[in-house]
């Protein structure tokens, strides 16, 4: 079976009652644990952006501790699978702010996390690579924003 296109979705949605499309989305939530996640989201966290933001860093803090430190291999898995979800909890959002608070923390957690990650090539590229992702992002928020985010990406570069 072919997927249509959002537009023939979104047609076809405006047809349906109130009930249907409630049955549709609870349909929707036990297909995926990615589905839920984002139903719980836009149900009962899009409304407090700065508690999201909180929420995540403390899982963020409990996936960093529980990193086996015993060779880099590990290290290096735990750390994209870190980063895999940083990246999901951010498109949830689809606020740029979001995501650069988010990249920002975890970047602060890799230069503060023992082994130093810039003993190991591959940990030290993918760190270079979420800082410049990082600039990205600042550059099309608000001059403000720039500001105080270019500031503490400038802590992260020293």
């Amino acid at each position: 079976m072919k997927a249509v296109s959002v537009v023939k979705i979104r047609k076809e949605l405006h047809h349906r009652s109130h009930d249907e499309l409630m049955e549709l989305c609870l349909r929707l939530s036990k297909f995926k644990k990615e589905n839920k996640e984002l139903l719980t989201y836009l149900l009962f966290e899009a409304h407090n952006e700065e508690q999201y933001i909180e929420t995540v860093i403390e899982e963020l803090d409990e996936q960093f501790e529980t990193i086996n430190t015993n060779s880099f291999y590990y290290i290096k898995k735990s750390i994209r699978k870190i980063l895999r979800n940083l990246k999901k909890y951010a498109r949830y959002s689809q606020k740029k702010e979001t995501e650069v608070e988010l990249l920002l923390y975890f970047c602060q957690k890799l230069n503060d996390f023992t082994p130093n990650i810039h003993r190991n090539i591959t940990l030290s590229k993918l760190y270079d690579r979420q800082i410049l992702s990082i600039k990205k992002l600042v550059a099309g928020l608000h001059e403000d924003l720039q500001y105080d985010y270019n500031l503490r990406l400038e802590e992260l570069e020293d």
